[in-house]
């Protein structure tokens, strides 16, 4: 254990963590079994965070994010500017390529994306800033998992196969690893539905001033525009 380490900010930050990525599924017994924390805990647990309304409980009896995690969320993308960029050059692509732009950061072996600029299209896509996704399906994740070695990825993912999102998400460490390679060599990758069943993506990474991966970029569609626009994203990245 880490020296001044407060268990009760762990277990608090693993109760956010499980609502942030399963929000309305957990109810109080089903997060205690999950942690392994005693119910009568659990409920304290849950009743300060509540009044803190940094969670939610729901009509029944399931668990969400509340309010204050919302509120600190927008002051935290507030203070990066990297989003500020982003949402002064994003809105210029999206129109000319008329498809959804996203920008995500690397969190262990997730995704957390940061922001979102939407087109025109009535297709949304589902995920929003503040969401996560496993780092090894979507075309973001792909991209940032690219700046590990081959040992760095086994470390970090130790088991397989590789949790599926679809039929389609990569299955295995060396599948991964290839696609990983790809990136390195173009600079850029493709992602045909390992995310989203219906939805195609391409991402590139964004490098600051040292020549470090700090984030990537993406745009998403369906099959039809895939089709269509494939090698003008080609261009434009």
């Amino acid at each position: 254990m880490k020296k001044y380490w407060v268990p009760a900010i762990e277990r608090a930050d693993s109760i956010l963590k499980i609502l942030a990525n399963h929000p309305r599924q957990y109810r109080l017994i089903d997060l205690s079994n999950e942690l392994n924390i005693n119910k009568s805990s659990m409920f304290s647990l849950l009743n300060t965070l509540e009044d803190l309304h940094w969670v939610k409980k729901e009509k029944d009896g399931t668990y969400a994010l509340g309010l204050a995690m919302g509120m600190f969320s927008a002051s935290y993308f507030h203070q990066l500017d990297l989003v500020e960029i982003f949402h002064q050059i994003a809105p210029l692509y999206v129109e000319r390529i008329g498809e959804t732009a996203q920008l995500a950061i690397l969190n262990d072996k997730h995704i957390f994306y940061l922001a979102k600029q939407e087109s025109q299209s009535p297709i949304r896509i589902a995920t929003d800033p503040g969401m996560t996704l496993p780092a090894h399906a979507p075309s973001l994740g792909k991209v940032l998992l690219s700046q590990f070695t081959y040992k760095q990825l086994i470390e970090l993912y130790p088991d397989e196969p590789l949790e599926p999102l679809t039929p389609y998400t990569v299955k295995t460490r060396q599948a991964l690893w290839e696609q990983l390679q790809y990136i390195k060599e173009n600079g850029y990758v493709f992602e045909q539905r390992e995310a989203t069943k219906d939805f195609y993506c391409v991402a590139a990474p964004i490098w600051n001033y040292e020549n470090h991966m700090i984030a990537a970029v993406s745009f998403t569609m369906l099959e039809g525009s895939w089709k269509e626009k494939k090698n003008v994203l080609l261009l434009k990245y």
